[in-house]
């Protein structure tokens, strides 16, 4: 059975960083993208980064040029890193992937981390 698990969130400063980790685990046959989702209270859960198999990236608006996305394929897992944070990216981030598995092919969702960045 497939399973995402995420981890790295926690409480930071304005200003400072954070790195999240999620590592794909199971019979996976291909990763066709991973990335990364963030919802706040009371919003939608809205597209932060995502990363293909040919590591083509896409970045949401409001955290280009702060947030980057890697991959390690050895080890199936996506990272985040996230610099100069602001209030605003306060959220539960989730990790997803899009993948191949024994029962198809779907998409996986991590089990969420908070990041709170304290104004």
């Amino acid at each position: 059975q497939v399973q995402l698990v995420e981890s790295g969130g926690g409480l930071v400063q304005t200003g400072g960083s954070l790195r999240l980790s999620c590592a794909a685990s199971g019979t996976i046959f291909r990763i066709n993208a991973m990335g990364w989702y963030r919802q706040a209270p009371g919003k939608q859960r809205d597209l932060v980064a995502q990363i293909t198999s040919d590591s083509i990236t896409n970045y949401a608006d409001s955290v280009k040029g702060r947030f980057t996305i890697s991959r390690d394929n050895a080890k199936n897992t996506v990272y985040l890193q996230m610099n100069n944070l602001k209030p605003e990216d306060t959220a539960v981030y989730y990790c997803y992937s899009d993948l191949v598995s024994l029962t198809g092919r779907r998409d996986y969702w991590g089990q969420g981390t908070q990041v709170t960045v304290s104004s």
